[in-house]
């Protein structure tokens, strides 16, 4: 599991992680976990609700409306019947080092 990830509930995130390896960001080639584009992760199991907070590699990114939908779209298939709050923030700035070393290797780094 990517340690960069806070969450309350490892075994919760590990199996939303499971689904956010297939949202890659299609201008890196890379997803959005080895990228470290997933700060946290967040479960209330009494309420279902699942608050996630997320960046992408700039605030000007073309492809950010589509990044986001696909994270919401991989947690809602991970979490049916759960409501699902996607948070995007800026703070920290994404930064190359925020890239997991399996990501690095992907990319030849």
């Amino acid at each position: 599991m990517n340690t960069n990830v806070t969450t309350n509930n490892n075994a919760l995130c590990e199996l939303a992680l499971k689904g956010l390896y297939f949202v890659d960001d299609p201008e890196v080639g890379l997803n959005v976990v080895d990228l470290g584009l997933i700060y946290e992760l967040n479960f209330d199991e009494d309420a279902k609700k699942l608050d996630a907070t997320m960046t992408l590699t700039s605030q000007f990114c073309p492809m950010g409306e589509s990044i986001t939908s696909n994270v919401l779209q991989s947690l809602t298939d991970a979490f049916q019947d759960w409501y699902i709050n996607l948070h995007l923030t800026y703070e920290p700035a994404w930064d190359s080092s925020m890239i997991s070393p399996e990501g690095k290797e992907f990319l030849g780094q």
